[in-house]
């Protein structure tokens, strides 16, 4: 009731271009206390003087504005179910993913997040229809020279360099620096599962349910894969002398894989 309020309070604005759900509401992993992710795509920048009204119409909590990642309103409907509302240029938006489809241009981590997005997006408003056609625009291929170009860069990332995460886990676990030991770890993950889902033809999922997915949609794995996910996750703070073998028995049988794919 609440959702459904807010979102038409929204449409009626003449800067709202479309408006979008994503998240697990846009499929079929959610249920009734599921948050909502809502997708606003203006042409020009909501004032919070305008959207302060329509929330307090439809929110019992209302953060207004954070902006640690993107623009965003993060509050409670008055019906106690959490919703994240994000504030997008479309226009902006359409080039992130041209950069990424069109260009070939891989990111460390995350490469095709916002394409995936699009792609995965449930369209509940579209004044002039520009959200669909870009849905459809993107709604192709995998490009085989951004597989390559996301498998090339994060590899290198993973190992082989002298920057490379293997090599930066290694220096924070014999400093004992646990703390660096966690973010490099974060890092190298966000980099093997960039690969994974690109030697896939998958778009990335973003950071929920990454090892899930993979399972249920990936047509070919490292081996033992799920079962050394969770050897180095178990091993990294318990057993820390564990995490150098750990982390090279990821990197070559993720090496093994890509050969197969030659």
């Amino acid at each position: 009731m609440y959702f459904e309020k807010l979102c038409a309070y929204l449409s009626e604005l003449p800067e709202v271009e479309s408006i979008a759900l994503g998240g697990s509401r846009a499929g079929a992993r959610y249920d009734e206390k599921s948050d909502y992710d809502l997708y606003v795509y203006e042409k020009s920048p909501l004032s919070e003087e305008t959207r302060l009204p329509i929330l307090k119409e439809c929110c019992s909590y209302i953060e207004l504005g954070n902006h640690f990642w993107e623009l965003e309103d993060n509050c409670t409907l008055k019906d106690g179910i959490d919703i994240d509302i994000l504030h997008r240029n479309l226009d902006a938006f359409s080039k992130d993913i041209s950069s990424v489809v069109d260009d070939h241009i891989a990111h460390n981590g995350y490469t095709t997040c916002m394409w995936h997005n699009l792609l995965h997006s449930k369209i509940l408003f579209d004044r002039e229809g520009k959200f669909r056609d870009l849905q459809e625009k993107y709604a192709v291929p995998y490009p085989a020279q951004l597989k390559k170009n996301v498998i090339e860069r994060n590899k290198r990332l993973l190992s082989g360099n002298l920057p490379s995460y293997d090599k930066q886990i290694i220096k924070a676990l014999k400093r004992n620096d646990i703390v660096s030991v966690n973010h490099r770890t974060a890092a190298y993950m966000e980099s093997y599962f960039d690969i994974i889902f690109a030697m896939n033809e998958l778009t990335h999922p973003g950071e929920k349910r990454m090892v899930q997915i993979a399972l249920e949609q990936a047509h070919v794995l490292p081996q033992d894969f799920e079962k050394n996910l969770t050897a180095l996750y178990q091993d990294l703070f318990a057993h820390p002398q564990n995490v150098e073998h750990d982390i090279v028995t990821l990197t070559e049988n993720l090496k093994s894989c890509l050969s197969t794919l030659a």
